[in-house]
């Protein structure tokens, strides 16, 4: 009887960690062309040569960025709404959480859309590949 407590204890566990799984769906057919609109920032020289949460190294001068639910390696390409002006970067870490903010740019990719001394910018993100 032991036994099989333990048994179904083992199996309900499992089959909550399964239910619980974040897993999303990988870079490809069902982002591509994924838009979305909102305010963009720029990583501050803090995080300069630390880790990214794809495991990554984040360095101003690449042209990556952080996105809540964007696969990591998706390419999106970045628009200032105002400028017009685009960058294409790869998302490699997550966030932002800050309301409103939909995308967090390395600081290379930011000054080609932007200046770094307005902080934040309107933006249209587009999923790319």
């Amino acid at each position: 009887m032991l036994a099989m407590l333990r048994a179904l204890s083992v199996f309900a566990f499992l089959s909550l960690i399964a239910g619980c799984s974040t897993a999303q769906p990988a870079a490809g057919d069902n982002w591509i062309g994924f838009t979305e609109t909102g305010q963009a920032s720029y990583y501050s020289d803090k995080f300069q040569n630390r880790k990214t949460a794809s495991g990554a190294i984040y360095k101003h001068e690449l042209h990556t960025a952080a996105h809540k639910k964007l696969p990591f390696g998706s390419k999106v390409k970045v628009t200032n709404r105002k400028s017009g002006k685009s960058v294409v970067v790869t998302i490699n870490d997550r966030g932002p959480f800050v309301k409103g903010r939909i995308i967090d740019l390395s600081k290379s990719a930011f000054s080609q859309i932007g200046s770094t001394s307005s902080g934040l910018i309107n933006v249209k993100i587009e999923v790319l590949r």
